[in-house]
């Protein structure tokens, strides 16, 4: 739905400035850094349109390129911290905790 809203929207603005072109065809005077030329102005208005277009293209192309590669890095996060975990080997035997030996002198409670 956000996609036709969009394509609906370009479709109104490339439109608006056909008609604007359209309408304004008069020569006008362009000038550039190395001097002034005539043009009509609907090749003026036609090629800040695409410029413009242009621009906007290579600026969002530049943020995908960096979205998608900030989601390849937490995919490659994500994928490292669900590996499963390997249980530890203890490198050496947990010693026997022994029952401490009864004093002699102390009797005890048994019946024989």
């Amino acid at each position: 739905m956000k996609a036709q809203n969009y394509f609906i929207l370009g479709l109104i603005f490339a439109l608006i400035v056909a008609v604007l072109a359209v309408v304004n065809d008069d020569p006008v005077q362009f000038n550039y850094v190395f001097g002034s030329q005539d043009w009509p102005l609907i090749l003026i208005i036609l090629g800040a349109a695409l410029f413009g277009g242009l621009a906007v293209g290579m600026l969002s192309a530049v943020k995908v390129i960096r979205l998608k590669n900030q989601v390849k890095a937490l995919n490659r996060e994500l994928a490292e911290q669900q590996k499963p975990v390997e249980p530890v080997e203890p490198s050496q035997p947990e010693p026997m905790i022994e029952k401490p030996k009864q004093d002699p002198r102390v009797p005890s409670n048994r019946v024989l």
